[in-house]
């Protein structure tokens, strides 16, 4: 059974998209809190040092997610998946301007978990990150929407097999693979 408040985003959700007035403002204070802690959690893994605060982090992909015209939101977990997203998608545009600002000095590492970071002990830099699941995007875009679902969105495996209609083992094998996939190419070195 789902919580009430869930209940009431899936709702208020439908509502946005048969495009009711004010449907986005009636769901704002309900989802603030966990889209402010999920840029709480993405900045943990950026430099301390970053321009970009959380607050702006969740007010620029609340803009890009109410914009969002014909999503079929399919509850919940799906709405946060894609803010996740959209939410990663700014910190990498961040991180390119920066680059590009600071000819290539302003580099950011990114921690990821133990079983993906590099084994020498060096994190890899967002860029490099986003370079190497751009790749695995078009090799698989199963096993990167996983990544994108698991590592940027926190979601569980469960939540991942809801929103991609798959069983949890092939979510599961598809994390598993992904990760091992992402490993090697990091040790590589992505950015040339």
């Amino acid at each position: 059974m789902q919580a009430p408040d869930e209940s009431q985003i899936t709702r208020i959700l439908a509502q946005i998209r048969r495009g009711e007035g004010g449907a986005a403002e009636r769901l704002l204070p309900l989802v603030y809190g966990e889209l402010r802690e999920l840029a709480r959690r993405l900045f943990r893994r950026e430099r301390a040092d970053h321009t970009l605060e959380p607050t702006a982090l969740v007010h620029e992909a609340w803009l890009k997610l109410v914009d969002q015209e014909k999503v079929d939101w399919h509850g919940k977990s799906h709405f946060f998946a894609v803010g996740a997203q959209a939410m990663r998608r700014i910190l990498v545009d961040h991180a390119r301007a920066r680059v590009r600002d600071k000819r290539g000095a302003g580099r950011r590492q990114v921690a990821l978990p133990d079983d993906l970071a590099e084994q020498e002990g060096r994190a890899p830099d967002l860029l490099d990150l986003e370079a190497a699941l751009s790749r695995l995007e078009r090799l698989d875009p199963r096993q990167a929407r996983v990544v994108e679902l698991r590592f940027f969105a926190g979601l569980s495996v469960r939540e991942v097999s809801d929103i991609l209609d798959v069983s949890v083992r092939t979510v599961e094998a598809e994390w598993t693979a992904a990760k091992a996939w992402l490993r090697r190419e990091l040790s590589r070195g992505t950015s040339g």
